[in-house]
């Protein structure tokens, strides 16, 4: 036991001293620079934020920063088609936890201004709704590029629990790059990897013609 501990205080100083020695080499990295080259990386980062606020700016006109309904099938496809990241929540007034899904999805439309979120009935989209072969509601369905990447159906892949935090569908969306994920996607915000929830990615394809089968049961 005296020895493991031993080796572990050795690891830590070793870390410490590696840690102390790469903070050192930056410290003396910034202390050479003149002041051109302060100037040369304040530009830099400027630019970089300018470039930042434009694109931002120009996913809000495309109506990104909000969670909004889609009136009909053919507003969808133009929907799509003005914004690389999109997901789209098929709902039904009937429906419950499609209440639960559009709680979650307004706090997500917010914070991740790079994904158009968007809701459609299905009551008045039948054609896409049979075309996207979508059986159970809700369904979230993930698309880039105007393709569909991945599904979200039901709650099975969030914990299959109503209860589920925004987080875990953070991290289902990052799961299909449909959104700019800052966190670990090898492992679910609330719970470990042997915990045994499982997704399914489906191939891309484009929205026409698309075969999609649940294997889940309809509400």
């Amino acid at each position: 036991m005296a020895d493991q501990i031993d080796n572990l205080a050795e690891v830590l100083e070793l870390s410490s001293k590696i840690i102390e020695e790469n903070i050192d080499a930056q410290l003396n990295k910034l202390q050479e620079l003149d002041e051109d080259d302060i100037e040369r990386l304040r530009e830099k980062r400027l630019e970089a934020l300018k470039k930042a606020q434009k694109q931002k700016q120009e996913w809000l006109s495309k109506g990104h920063g909000e969670y909004r309904e889609v009136p009909s099938e053919k507003d969808f496809f133009a929907e799509v088609k003005d914004s690389e990241k999109v997901v789209c929540h098929f709902y039904r007034n009937s429906t419950f936890r499609c209440k639960i899904l559009d709680k979650h999805l307004a706090l997500l439309a917010k914070k991740h201004v790079e994904t158009k979120f968007l809701k459609l009935n299905v009551e008045k989209a039948p054609f896409l709704t049979e075309r996207l072969r979508i059986k159970v509601i809700p369904t979230l369905a993930l698309l880039l590029d105007g393709k569909t990447k991945d599904y979200v159906v039901g709650f099975t892949d969030l914990g299959n629990t109503d209860e589920f935090p925004t987080e875990m569908l953070e991290w289902r969306l990052g799961c299909a790059a449909v959104i700019n994920y800052s966190g670990n996607l090898m492992e679910p915000p609330t719970m470990t990897q042997k915990s045994g929830t499982k997704f399914r990615h489906v191939e891309k394809k484009t929205i026409r013609g698309q075969g999609y089968v649940s294997d889940s049961d309809s509400d």
